[in-house]
C-alpha cells in the first residue's frame, strides 16, 4: 500500500470517527460521566476533541515550526463555555478538509516523531478513534475496533511516545533504566489462541511470551515523516519491545524479544490498555505484573 492510499485512510478515519462521536454526543446528557476519563463529563470530552481539532489546523495552516499550546489557539468558545455536537462537527469538518488541502510533505511542529502534516493525519485518526472509545464506554456501549485499525493504533502510539516529552519526564520517576516491555497481539496470526484470565503478578526473570514469529527484521518506528511504513498498518507480526534508558528515555522495537514483563491479548484490549482506558480479561501478563501498572500510569497520554 502507498503512502498516499495510507494518508487517504487515515482522513477517511477521521471523518467516520468524528460522525461516531457527533452522534454519540447527540444522543448524551452533557453530564454524563466519562469514567475512563476521570473527572471529565461528556460536555468535557467534546470541548476538549473540538479544541484539539482547532489547535492542528491552526498548526497546519500557519505552517506552525515551534511549540505552541492548545490554549493558545481561539476555540470558537467564550470562557467557560463546553462544545456541542454541531460545534464539533464544525470543527471535525474543517479538520478534514485542511488535512486534504495540506501538502502532507509540509514541514510542521509536532509532538512525535515526524515532522510534517503526514503525522497529524495519523495522529488525528487515533485520537479520534480512542474518544470515540471513550464515549462508547461512558455509554455503556461495548466499542468495536478492527484489529488491523487496533494494530496500526498501538504502532502510532508507541511510536511516538519516546518522544512525548512529559511522558519521559514521567517515566524517569520510576528509576527503572533498562527494564523492558513486550506486548504481542494474539489475534494477529490464525495459530494464535486468545489469551486465558488471571494474570500472575510478582517479579520474575526476563520471560518470553511465545514462540517468534517468523519475518522480516524488526523496525524501529515509524519514518521521520510520521506515515506508517507497511501503508496502514505495522508489520504483520504485531509485537512491540520498549526498553527503559536513563533519565526516563524510551526506545520502542517491532519484533519478538524478552522482556521484563510480556503482555498478550487481542489488539483491541491492548490499545485500550496502553492508552489506560481498561485492563480487560482476555489480556496475560507474564513477568512483573506490579512494574506494568506503574508503568501504565506513568506512560499515559
Amino acid at each position: 500500500m502507498t503512502a498516499d492510499s495510507a494518508l487517504d485512510r487515515y482522513r477517511d478515519r477521521v471523518r467516520d470517527e468524528a460522525d461516531r462521536l457527533v452522534e454519540l454526543a447527540a444522543g448524551a446528557d452533557p453530564g454524563t460521566p466519562v469514567p475512563s476519563c476521570p473527572g471529565w463529563t461528556m460536555a468535557d470530552l467534546i470541548t476538549h476533541v473540538g479544541t484539539t481539532h482547532r489547535w492542528v489546523i491552526h498548526i497546519l495552516e500557519h505552517r506552525v515550526q515551534e511549540r505552541i499550546w492548545s490554549r493558545e489557539v481561539p476555540n470558537g468558545l467564550a470562557e467557560g463555555q463546553s462544545g456541542d455536537g454541531a460545534w464539533l462537527a464544525d470543527g471535525a469538518g474543517r479538520l478534514l478538509a485542511t488535512l486534504r488541502s495540506t501538502d502532507p510533505d509540509l514541514p510542521v511542529w509536532t509532538w512525535g516523531s515526524g515532522r510534517s502534516a503526514a503525522w497529524w493525519a495519523r495522529r488525528m485518526a487515533y485520537e479520534l478513534l480512542i474518544h470515540r472509545i471513550d464515549a462508547e464506554l461512558a455509554l455503556g456501549v461495548e466499542p468495536d475496533v478492527p484489529r488491523a485499525v487496533a494494530l496500526d493504533a498501538i504502532d502510532e502510539l508507541l511510536g511516538n511516545l519516546p518522544h512525548a516529552r512529559w511522558v519521559t519526564r514521567h517515566l524517569a520517576e520510576l528509576d527503572a533504566a533498562d527494564a523492558t516491555l513486550h506486548f504481542h497481539a494474539t489475534d494477529t496470526h490464525p495459530h494464535d489462541r486468545p489469551a486465558g484470565n488471571g494474570p500472575p503478578t510478582g517479579d520474575r526473570p526476563p520471560v518470553e511470551d511465545g514462540p517468534p514469529v517468523e519475518g522480516g527484521p524488526a523496525e524501529d518506528g515509524p519514518p521521520a515523516d510520521g506515515r506508517s511504513p507497511a501503508g496502514s498498518e505495522p508489520p504483520a507480526e504485531g509485537e512491540w519491545t520498549l526498553t527503559q534508558g536513563s533519565a526516563g528515555a524510551l526506545t520502542c522495537e517491532r519484533g519478538h524479544a524478552k522482556a521484563d514483563v510480556a503482555v498478550r491479548g487481542p489488539a483491541r484490549d491492548l490499545l485500550l490498555m496502553l492508552y489506560g482506558r481498561r485492563f480487560a480479561a482476555t489480556l496475560t501478563v507474564h513477568g512483573d505484573h506490579a512494574f506494568l501498572d506503574r508503568w501504565l500510569d506513568k506512560a499515559a497520554i
